[in-house]
C-alpha cells in the first residue's frame, strides 16, 4: 500500500466493506514568507513557542495531547482513545447516499483531498473496484460520514479517479453560511448583443479538463523572487496595467470583443 498512510479503516457500503488506507492527495504549494522582526533593521526569525499556562514552559510536539473541559477539569485523551469511540465512522467511512456531482453545494467542497488506497488482495480489490465502477456507471459521488480524530463527524464526498476513490471533505450545512441579502447587486438590464458576446468570451475560454488550461499556473512564487530582486538591487519593479476602478465609464460590448479577441490569441 502507499504511504504515507494517515489513517486506517474501512469503506463500508451496505453489507460490503472494504479495509482501506488515506493517503494525502494534496499538499502545500504556497511560498514561504518568514516571520521577522523588523524593529531597528533587526531581522531575526520569530518562533512560535507552545507554552503550557501552569508551568510556563516551552513544549515540543510529542508533549503535547489532547484533552476535554469538564467543569471538573480537563480530562486527557490519548490518540487510542479517539480511535475507539462508540461510533462506527472511527474505524470506518461510511457511505450513506449516492448523489449526481452537481447536486453538491460548491460552498462545502473543502480543499483538502485523500486517496483511499487497498491492497491487492481478491477480498478487497473486488469490492473497491464495484464501488468505482457503479459510481462510475451511474456518474455520481458518494455521501460518506467519517470521525479521524476530530471535533465531530465529517461529511464527505467519495468520487472515482480512473480506478481509485478520492475523498474530499464536506463541511455540513451548519458551517456554511446564508447568502446575505446584499451580496449580489440588484438584477441590471443586459441587451442581446452584450449576452451574445459574453457567451462567445465563454466559449471561447472553455476548455474540457483543467489541464488544458495553458495559463492555470501559480504565478506567486515568481513574482515575489522579481520583488527580491528589485529590492536587493534598490530598482524599480515593473507592475501589470490595473484593471479599471470604479466609478469609470467602461464600454462593455467593446470590452467584451476586445476580451474574445485577446484570449483567441493567447489559445493560437
Amino acid at each position: 500500500m502507499p504511504g504515507p498512510v494517515i489513517w486506517h479503516g474501512h469503506i463500508t457500503f451496505g453489507l460490503i466493506s472494504v479495509p482501506i488506507g488515506l493517503v494525502k492527495a494534496t499538499e502545500r504549494g504556497t511560498t514561504t514568507l518568514r516571520l521577522v522582526h523588523t524593529a531597528d533593521g533587526c531581522l531575526g526569525r520569530i518562533r512560535i513557542r507552545k507554552v503550557c499556562e501552569l508551568d510556563d514552559q516551552a513544549l515540543a510536539e510529542h508533549q503535547i495531547g489532547r484533552g476535554y473541559e469538564t467543569p471538573s477539569g480537563i480530562v486527557p485523551l490519548t490518540d487510542a482513545d479517539l480511535d475507539n469511540l462508540p461510533i462506527t465512522t472511527a474505524h470506518a467511512i461510511e457511505l450513506v447516499a449516492a448523489v449526481p456531482a452537481d447536486r453538491i453545494d460548491p460552498r462545502q467542497i473543502g480543499a483538502g483531498g485523500y486517496y483511499l488506497a487497498a491492497d491487492n488482495s481478491t477480498a478487497t480489490a473486488r469490492p473497491y473496484t464495484l464501488l468505482v465502477r457503479a459510481l462510475q456507471r451511474r456518474s455520481q459521488v458518494a455521501i460518506v460520514k467519517y470521525a479521524i480524530r476530530g471535533d465531530r463527524e465529517r461529511l464527505g464526498m467519495l468520487r472515482p479517479l480512473g480506478d481509485a476513490l478520492v475523498l474530499n471533505g464536506l463541511l455540513w450545512h451548519d458551517e456554511v453560511r446564508d447568502i446575505e441579502h446584499d451580496i449580489a447587486p440588484a438584477p441590471a438590464d443586459v441587451d442581446e448583443g452584450e449576452l451574445a458576446a459574453a457567451l462567445e468570451l465563454v466559449d471561447t475560454l472553455s476548455a474540457d479538463e483543467l489541464d488544458d488550461i495553458p495559463a492555470l499556473t501559480d504565478r506567486y512564487a515568481r513574482a515575489l523572487a522579481e520583488l527580491v530582486d528589485a529590492k536587493v538591487h534598490d530598482r524599480e519593479l515593473a507592475h501589470p496595467s490595473e484593471p479599471p476602478q470604479r466609478g469609470q465609464l467602461v464600454d462593455l460590448m467593446a470590452a467584451l470583443q476586445q476580451s474574445v479577441h485577446a484570449a483567441r490569441a493567447r489559445r493560437a
